[in-house]
C-alpha cells in the first residue's frame, strides 16, 4: 500500500510480489498486481506472463483483454505501432475464438487506423470493408456501415484514384443507402476534382462537409495525403 501510494510502481517488491504469485499460479492475485503495473513499462512483462496462465486455463476472453492492454502501452507509453497491432490483432482473434464478434472488429478497427497511418492500405481497406459488410446487415450497426465503407474509400483513393472510384460503386450496390450518405457525395465530390486537378474544389469540398460534420484526425490525414497527390500531379505538368 505504500508503494500504491507514492505512486513507485516499478518498485522491486511489486516485481517480487507478482514472480511469486506467478510460479504459485495463484491466478485470483494476478489481476490485483496487473492493474497497478499497467501504468509503467515492465507492465508488458507481466500482462504476457498472465496471458500465458489465462490462456492455459482457456480463459481466451480475459487473455484477449490483456493484449488490448499491451497495446495501449506500446500506444500510449513505449511509441511502438507495429507491436501494439500485434497485440490487437491477437485480441481480436481470441475474441472471434469465443464468439465475441463485436470485440473483435473493435480490435480491427484498431488495427486499419493504424496499418493506413503506416501506408499498408490493402490491409486496412480489408478490415473496413469487412467490418462495413459486417454492420450493414445489422440493424443496430447498420448506420455506422457508411463510416467503415468512408474510410475504405478513402484508403483506395490513397493507392490509386480509379480503385477508389470502383470501389464506391461497389459500395453502393452493395449498400444503397450508402449513396445517400453525406460520405459517399463527398468522395464522389473529391473524385471529381482529382480528375480536374482542382485543389481548390477539393479544398471546397472537404471544407463544406467539415463544417457540418466534423472530420477526425485520421480522415483528415488521409485527405491531406490525397490532397498532396493532385498538387504533385500539378507541379509535374508544369
Amino acid at each position: 500500500n505504500m508503494f500504491k501510494m507514492a505512486k513507485n510502481w516499478s518498485g522491486k517488491i511489486w516485481l517480487e510480489l507478482n514472480s511469486g504469485h506467478l510460479e504459485l499460479q495463484w491466478v485470483w492475485g494476478v489481476t490485483n498486481i496487473i492493474s497497478w503495473f499497467i501504468f509503467c513499462s515492465k507492465a508488458v512483462n507481466c500482462l504476457n506472463q498472465a496471458i500465458e496462465i489465462y490462456t492455459d486455463m482457456g480463459r481466451f476472453t480475459i487473455a484477449a483483454k490483456h493484449h488490448i492492454s499491451i497495446a495501449e502501452i506500446y500506444e500510449s507509453e513505449l511509441l511502438d505501432v507495429d507491436k501494439a497491432i500485434c497485440h490487437y490483432e491477437q485480441a481480436a482473434d481470441y475474441y472471434k475464438g469465443e464468439e465475441s464478434k463485436s470485440a473483435a472488429n473493435k480490435c480491427l478497427l484498431k488495427v486499419a487506423t493504424y496499418t493506413a497511418q503506416l501506408e499498408q492500405y490493402q490491409k486496412a481497406i480489408d478490415i473496413y470493408e469487412q467490418i462495413g459488410t459486417y454492420a450493414m446487415d445489422s440493424v443496430l450497426l447498420k448506420y455506422g456501415a457508411k463510416d467503415h465503407f468512408f474510410k475504405a474509400a478513402l484508403c483506395h483513393f490513397c493507392v490509386d484514384m480509379l480503385n477508389a472510384r470502383l470501389s464506391v460503386q461497389r459500395y453502393e450496390d452493395m449498400f444503397p443507402a450508402f449513396s445517400d450518405a453525406r460520405e459517399c457525395k463527398l468522395v464522389k465530390k473529391l473524385l471529381d476534382a482529382y480528375e480536374e486537378q482542382d485543389v481548390d474544389a477539393f479544398t471546397d469540398a472537404v471544407k463544406d462537409f467539415d463544417s457540418i460534420s466534423r472530420l477526425d484526425q485520421w480522415n483528415t490525414t488521409m485527405l491531406l495525403r490525397i490532397k498532396k497527390q493532385i498538387q504533385d500531379d500539378e507541379s509535374d505538368l508544369r
